[in-house]
Formats: structure tokens, C-alpha cells, sequence
């Protein structure tokens, strides 16, 4: 385990004294793009498709707009903050034949560099800069004055300087208020599918609506069922992430708390196997090759698996009781 590095310790001018294009000017785009300049960087290019729906929101915001062949022309860094699954179309169609020679690419997530949909050439330092969290939290916890935990790493280092420019970067856009460190491509790209697959979204939705439908079937109101199962999460992450998971148990009843130790040792023992065909999925580059043909086959499963998802019905409980507690942060 290593010490963390904060901002103090780092030299901003990396970003400071180079063009820096951003690609996408989504949740992550925005926030990277603005960050950047208010911690000093100055010449930022926004490079987005012809027709983006993005080009006035970043020219509102006092960006120049250009596109991505244009943006790979003139920059020193290019950060590719599209969509990982369409990282390689990207480069392949807009940026490979245009980039400026010695230019540095940038990524917030390990994906498209270790599942090879990007194949750099010699001359590029490849950093891999990621802000743990969404991309909205990435802007909204530096207007408060913090930052997202942020790790960084080093697929190439063709100039020498990519180590400097990757923490400068994280700096850049508020990681060193809160600490930054090393990690791998690899390491961050597994980690961060096995995490939102397996917990955080494809795990707290199965066990949410799974609960859901077996206290319905057991004679439950939808609507008691909704809240015990799915609205109630909210309460449980907020404490986890307060105080951590035995902080948690301490702030609950002593009914849930004597419940949840006695059924999480069944649940762990079903679930476990699950997560380790994930991780041999993951790793084997498996997932990565699906999810990049469902994107280039127009989204088809994705769309069909949305359309499933909001079609059950904990999801018209859930706006009945949204509606009933009129948008007070309750949701």
C-alpha cells in the first residue's frame, strides 16, 4: 500500500503549459474540462463529432469547439472521455491518421487500453488518469472545495515525462485535495467492471428487485415491499459510506443488524461464484469483445435488457411514492 500524494506536492505546470484536448463533453468531459481550467490550464479544445448535442453547452461555457481530427492536429494531451466502448472507432476514425506527432493520449478508465480496442503508437505516452466516481461528483466535490480519490498509471512513457503529466492531470481536476496513487491498467479496468457489475448496480438491482418480488409473492403491499427493498437503500449507502460497513451496523437496529450477519454468510456463499465467472470473464477480455460488438450492432441487447428493466413493476411503485414525497430528497 502507498502513501498518497497531494496537491501540494504536485506541479501543476505539465497541464499548464501544454494544449489540451478534450474528447466528449459529457459527465466526464464537463467536469474534467472545467477543473482543468480553473486550476490554470488555459488551452483546452474541446473535440467533439460533427452535429454533438454538447457543442453549445461547452461553448456556453466559454470552450472552443472543434473537431476531433482538428483537435488531434493541434494538442499536446488528447483525453478521450467518450464512451470506453467507442474509444476505438474514435481513434481509428478521427484520431490516428491526424494526431500531432509525440502527442500524449489520456484515459479515465483502463478499458480501452487493455482490452486493445486503442493500439497507441510508439511515440505516445499513454496515462491512465481515473477519479474514482461519476463523473458529475468529479465537478461538484471540487466546487466545494475537495475532490475524488484519483489513481494514476503509465501504459507508455515514450517522452519520459508521462508520470509528471499523469499527476498533474489528476491534480488538474481536483484529485490531490484528496489523495491520489499508483495503479495498473489492468488492475483499474477489473476493478471497476467487477465493482459496478457485481455490487454496486448488477448486484444491488438483483438483490433490491428480488426482495421486492418475494415479498409480494409472500402478500406485501408493492408498495411497503418498494420501500423496504429499494427506497430504504439510500439510508443504508449513505451510513456505509459515513462510516463504513461495521459503523453502519452500529447505526441500525439491533433486529437488522442480528438478521443481516445471519443471512450474509448464504448470501456470500451464492454469490462468490458469480464474481469469479465475472473476473475470469473480465480478464479473459471476454466481456469487453461483447460489449464492443453490442455497441457497434447499435446497442441492440442494451436496449433490450433497458426496456426489460423499466418495464418491471417495482418501477411504477417507485414513481407513485416519488410522487407522493413531492421531490423533498426523499427519492
Amino acid at each position: 500500500m502507498t502513501d498518497a500524494l497531494y496537491e501540494a506536492e504536485i506541479d501543476l505546470a505539465p497541464v499548464r503549459s501544454r494544449t489540451i484536448a478534450i474528447v466528449g463533453y459529457g459527465n466526464h468531459g464537463r467536469a474534467h474540462a472545467l477543473n482543468l481550467r480553473d486550476q490554470g490550464a488555459e488551452q483546452i479544445l474541446i473535440g467533439l463529432r460533427e452535429g454533438s448535442a454538447s457543442k453549445a453547452k461547452a461553448e456556453a461555457d466559454g470552450f472552443e469547439t472543434v473537431s476531433i481530427a482538428d483537435a488531434a492536429r493541434r494538442a499536446d494531451a488528447i483525453a478521450l472521455l467518450a464512451a470506453d466502448e467507442a474509444h476505438g472507432e474514435i481513434w481509428r476514425e478521427h484520431v490516428a491518421e491526424h494526431r500531432k506527432p509525440g502527442q500524449a493520449l489520456i484515459v479515465c478508465h483502463g478499458f480501452s487500453i487493455e482490452y486493445g480496442l486503442i493500439e497507441p503508437p510508439a511515440d505516445c505516452d499513454v496515462l491512465l488518469c481515473a477519479a474514482k466516481g461519476p463523473g458529475g461528483a468529479v465537478r461538484t466535490s471540487f466546487e466545494k472545495g475537495g475532490g475524488l480519490i484519483g489513481f494514476w498509471a503509465v501504459a507508455q512513457d515514450a517522452s519520459g515525462e508521462a508520470e509528471a503529466l499523469a499527476k498533474a492531470y489528476l491534480a488538474g481536476i481536483g484529485c490531490g485535495r484528496a489523495g491520489i496513487f499508483p495503479t495498473s491498467f489492468g488492475e483499474e479496468a477489473l476493478s471497476d467492471i467487477l465493482g459496478e457489475q457485481a455490487v454496486l448496480v448488477g448486484g444491488m438491482c438483483a438483490l433490491a428487485r428480488t426482495g421486492y418480488e418475494a415479498l409480494v409473492e409472500a402478500g406485501i403491499s408493492p408498495r411497503m415491499a418498494y420501500i423496504d427493498t429499494v427506497h430504504e437503500l439510500k439510508y443504508i449507502a449513505d451510513l456505509i459510506h459515513e462510516r463504513g460497513i461495521a459503523g453502519m451496523y452500529a447505526a441500525i437496529s439491533d433486529t437488522a443488524e442480528f438478521g443481516s450477519h445471519e443471512v450474509e454468510g448464504p448470501i456470500a456463499e451464492a454469490v462468490r461464484p458469480v464474481f469469479d465467472r465475472i473476473v475470469d470473464d473480465v480478464t479473459a477480455g471476454d466481456f469487453a469483445a461483447r460489449w464492443v460488438a453490442d455497441y457497434e450492432a447499435g446497442r441492440a441487447w442494451l436496449k433490450q435488457a433497458r426496456a426489460r428493466a423499466a418495464a418491471h413493476s417495482l418501477e411504477d411503485v417507485g414513481r407513485e411514492l416519488r410522487g407522493l414525497l413531492g421531490g423533498r430528497g426523499e427519492d
